[in-house]
């Protein structure tokens, strides 16, 4: 069940400090190899920055791909974007749903069972788990939870399992095979020389696994 994300496959998640070519660019790239979910995430702009260049990202994805942005709901009214993606440590789930309308998406960082159990309860689109693997991507982050947190979060919710951290071409078979719906990889990604064919190859392996 997929409901307002659809089938999706790679979640592209922008970075300003790993992007080569530039965010703009990086989400061109992105679409045109097929990835139908882009989340704008941005630590070191202002707000005026960020809503300029969250307003461009959200015209190139048009038609195209869901935009969401990472924590700001403010940025999201600002340009009508589809949706958030907020942490644990975020505002509150209902006070969110309150100010962004029961049409927008949104979608939370678990890193447990139990916190996957609490977003299925409270109706959101689909659940971020993370860290699957080591990352320095995303400072302080969590002890990997591994595959295995995957498997035991996929036969107990029925949630969209966007799985995130330290996830490469080598073990994003393992992490759709457990049961994870969407994979995401930022290093790997933008550190690339080509970021249309790296997010090509995600996407074919993603496929295949599903068609298993």
């Amino acid at each position: 069940m997929l409901n307002k994300l659809g089938n999706i496959d790679f979640y592209m998640i922008t970075d300003s400090i790993l992007t080569k070519a530039g965010i703009i660019s990086d989400v061109e790239n992105a679409l045109r190899a097929g990835c139908k979910i882009v989340q704008y995430r941005e630590k070191n702009k202002c707000t005026r920055d960020m809503v300029k260049e969250a307003k461009r990202l959200k015209q190139i994805c048009e038609g195209k791909a869901t935009f969401l942005l990472n924590d700001r709901i403010d940025v999201c009214l600002a340009i009508d974007a589809d949706g958030v993606h907020i942490g644990q440590e975020d505002m509150d789930f209902h006070m969110v749903k309150k100010l962004v309308g029961k049409d927008k998406i949104i979608g939370l960082t678990v890193h447990s069972l139990e916190e996957a159990f609490e977003a299925e309860s409270l109706g959101l689109e689909y659940i971020g788990l993370a860290p699957i693997f080591e990352t320095d991507t995303k400072e302080n982050t969590q002890t990997p939870c591994g595959v295995e947190m995957i498997k035991k979060i996929r036969n107990k919710v029925n949630l969209p399992i966007v799985a995130v951290g330290g996830i490469d071409k080598e073990n994003v078979k393992d992490v759709i095979l457990a049961g994870a719906d969407s994979a995401v990889s930022i290093k790997s990604v933008l550190i690339s020389d080509d970021v249309y064919s790296e997010i090509k190859d995600f996407i074919r392996i993603i496929g295949e696994c599903k068609s298993r």
